[in-house]
Order: structure tokens, then C-alpha cells, then sequence
């Protein structure tokens, strides 16, 4: 058997019509309306450039073990197909691999699932090493039980993770054991980009440079925010999951201090659990930052659901969201809102310190927005008293430099100075100048 081989450079994002069908199971809690739901799951096909063609409801009282949807809703689903003649078929639940592969018999038109549409997309967008690497392992992991579509010797057009296929795909018979020993492989190339991240954060440590991390739903407007505070050109644009690889820049706030700010990829409901984890490596440096931006679409109707979905993934990357004095809510596209709704937010923003109210595309409300910033770095100082000899005035003069003199005193021996400094700072001084705090 010739060898197989993952080409996420020239797959081609799949055929151009799509019918969209959306389970409703009424068992199921949902947080949000079936129209979001809805608008959510076409423009996630959009984001790739796929026709959407059709788009069906299906009330499901319970969900069928092998087909997921009971025989009655197989068959309208068929004669939709013969009518609208769709190339595929999006089902926005996750699937299990029999009921994907028992869609796909009973409809004659290949099928992916939810899981299936958002790896595609991430297959698409991911632009650095790192990020085709941790789409290759989600995608991987989720295709491991499934063992079609994701490898090809054929010649594709656009970038993506393969699972729609193209004109004139074959099935291939996939050694499991290959598949294994390639996840084994890049989980080892990923240790190797973990650690490079590792010793950056550590390098930027050494510097006065806090991170300010942006995270947040999917188009929330993070990267136009961020492209307006720091004058960057990353891609920016109206559609789902439209930043990918996490991107740094520094900036300087209006008390004159410089930060470095991080954007990162954007969440949504029900993301897959392989993207979780492969992607964990990117959301590291949210983790470990000294201000955590969450940026809130306010013009969403389902804002307060898209909320609750950061946090908990926040919460399931070990940050303790209502805790957690980093946090920082920052209310974006105030430009959408009436005059009533932006005069009660930013009533509310006048009096709590971990909320702004802003418009990227307008400009409006970054000054309060930044003054928000440097008060959660502010908070994060330390208080130390060091003595410092008459002799070494370069020590005292990086410690006015860098940090507050809260008081100052002169000794036989030298100044003692009590001083306000943060953490990153304090490290750098103990480090080049070798005193210790009282």
C-alpha cells in the first residue's frame, strides 16, 4: 500500500452547494434561540465559501442510535437532495462515525458533522507552522475511528482538513497504525514549538512588558480592535473564525508604559473537544497573561449565551472566570447599539472597573478602555523596600525609572527606598543588580 500522506497545503475546501440541516432535540437544554442557532451554522459554511443552498429544521424527540434522525426525516432529507442537488450535506450536531457513515448510505451525499465543518474551516485559515500542525492533529484525532477522507494522493485546489473531498475523490483504506505514528509525530513537533513559547514568555518576562491577551466568541471584533490600538494589518474580516494564529504587538498606554498585546482564536458553542486541546498550546499565553481582554460583541442578540460559552472554556482551561482578577470586559461594536442601550452600558462602565465600552470601527471609548488596562497592571504590583548604596546610582535610578518610590530615606549606609513595582519588573531588577527586598 503506498504511502499516505496528509496534504492540508492543496485539499480543496469541498463543493460549492451545501444543505444545512439543524437537529432540534427537544431533550436538549439550548441556551440560545433556534434562529441563532441557524444564522450561526451558515455562516460557519460561509466562512469557507460554500453556497448554502438549503437550510432545514428538524424537531427531534429522540435521537436514533444508528442514523441519529428517525426514518420519516431520512426520507424528506432525500427528496430535498434530489431537488435542491446539493454536493453535501452539513448536519450541525456532532455525529458519531456509524451514524455519519449510515447518513451517507441512506442519502447518497457525503456528510460531516459539526466537528467536522469547524476543522475545516481551521484547516483553511491556519497560516504558521504551529497552527497546521494543531489542525492536523485535531483533525487526526477526530478522523481516527472515522478513517475516511482526511488522506489523499489527489490533487486539490484550497487548503483545508479534507474531510468534504472533491470531484473525483476515492475512498482510501487507511492504516491505523499510520495514522498513530503521525499524531505521535506532531505532538513531538508541538513539545518543540511549546517549549520555543515557553522560553519567549520567559524572555518577555525579563522585559517591562505585561501581556494583555484578547479572548472572545468568534467575530466579537477582536482583531479590528486590535488592529486599531496597535496600527497591525492581520487579517481582519465580517466572518466566523477569522483569525487563527495567535498574533503579538506592542503598545504603549497613555501613563507610558508598553505592553504586549495578544490576539488570539476566537471560541464558539460546542467546540470540538480535539480543537480544545490541540489548540491548548495557542491558549497558553492567554493563560499565563497579566491582563485577560474578553471582547463581547454587544450588538449579538445572543450575547449573554456567547458569554457563557467563553467562560466556560476559560473555566475548562483553568481560569477561574468570576475569580479572576485579570478579567477585563470590554463591550465591543457600541457603534450598533441605540441610544438608550449604549447610555445604560455605559452607565454601568462608569462605576466597575473590569468593563468598557468600545467601537473598533468608530474609535470611540479607548482611552477609558486603556486607562481600564493600566489599572489591572497597577493592581498586580508588589510592595519592597530595598537599600541601595550611596555608590550605586545606576540601581536607583532604574528603580525611579521602572517602578514608584513610595518613600525614600537616606542612611549611613545608603537610600532605602520603598518602592511599588510589578512582578516582571521586580524579577529583572533582582536579576541585573542582585539586591535583595528587605
Amino acid at each position: 500500500m503506498p504511502k499516505a500522506k496528509f496534504e492540508s497545503d492543496a485539499i480543496k475546501t469541498g463543493p460549492d452547494k451545501v444543505f444545512i440541516v439543524v437537529p432540534y432535540v427537544q431533550s436538549k437544554s439550548y441556551t440560545r434561540s433556534i434562529d441563532n442557532i441557524e444564522r450561526e451554522i451558515i455562516g460557519l459554511a460561509q466562512a469557507i465559501t460554500l453556497e448554502v443552498v438549503l437550510v432545514e429544521i428538524f424537531n427531534i424527540g429522540r435521537v436514533q442510535a444508528g442514523h441519529f434522525f428517525g426514518s420519516g426525516q431520512r426520507d424528506k432529507m432525500c427528496m430535498l437532495i434530489d431537488e435542491h442537488k446539493p454536493d453535501l450535506v452539513i448536519v450541525n450536531a456532532a455525529l458519531s462515525p456509524v451514524q455519519q457513515r449510515n447518513l451517507e448510505k441512506d442519502l447518497h451525499c457525503k456528510v460531516i458533522d459539526r466537528t467536522g465543518l469547524i476543522l475545516e474551516i481551521f484547516g483553511a485559515r491556519a497560516q504558521t507552522k504551529e497552527g497546521r500542525l494543531q489542525v492536523e492533529l485535531a483533525a487526526l484525532d477526530y478522523q481516527k475511528s472515522r478513517l475516511v477522507r482526511s488522506w489523499t494522493h489527489l490533487e486539490r485546489q484550497r487548503g483545508g482538513a479534507g474531510f468534504m473531498g472533491g470531484p473525483g475523490e476515492r475512498q482510501i483504506e487507511i492504516d491505523r497504525r499510520l495514522i498513530n505514528d503521525r499524531i505521535t509525530k506532531i505532538k513531538k513537533e508541538l513539545e518543540v514549538v511549546k517549549r520555543t513559547r515557553v522560553l519567549g514568555r520567559k524572555s518577555r518576562e525579563r522585559k517591562p512588558y505585561p501581556i494583555v491577551a484578547f479572548v472572545g466568541y468568534t467575530n466579537a471584533g477582536k482583531s479590528t480592535l486590535f488592529n486599531a490600538l496597535t496600527g497591525a494589518d492581520i487579517f481582519a474580516k465580517d466572518l466566523l473564525f477569522a483569525t487563527l494564529d495567535p498574533t503579538m504587538r506592542r503598545l504603549e498606554l497613555p501613563n507610558g508604559s508598553d505592553v504586549i498585546l495578544s490576539d488570539t482564536v476566537g471560541f464558539i458553542s460546542d467546540l470540538p473537544t480535539q480543537l480544545v486541546a490541540a489548540f491548548r498550546a495557542t491558549l497558553e499565553e492567554a493563560l499565563h497573561a497579566d491582563v485577560l481582554v474578553h471582547v463581547i460583541d454587544c450588538g449579538a442578540e445572543e450575547r449573554t449565551a456567547q458569554k457563557e460559552d467563553v467562560m466556560h472554556i476559560l473555566e475548562g482551561l483553568g481560569i477561574s472566570y468570576d475569580d479572576d482578577a485579570r478579567i477585563l470586559e470590554v463591550y465591543n461594536k457600541a457603534d450598533l447599539l441605540d441610544e438608550d442601550e449604549l447610555c445604560d452600558l455605559n452607565r454601568k462602565a462608569k462605576f466597575d472597573q473590569r468593563l468598557a465600552i468600545v467601537s473598533a470601527i468608530e474609535r470611540i471609548g479607548f482611552s477609558d478602555f486603556l486607562d481600564k488596562i493600566s489599572n489591572i497592571i497597577y493592581e498586580q504590583r508588589v510592595k519592597k523596600i530595598f537599600s541601595i548604596p550611596y555608590q550605586d546610582g545606576k540601581a536607583l535610578s532604574w528603580l525611579y525609572d521602572h517602578a514608584e518610590v513610595i518613600e525614600k530615606a537616606d542612611e549611613e549606609q545608603g537610600v532605602r527606598v520603598f518602592v511599588s513595582i510589578e512582578p516582571a519588573d521586580l524579577s529583572k531588577f533582582l536579576t541585573h543588580y542582585g539586591y535583595q527586598a528587605e
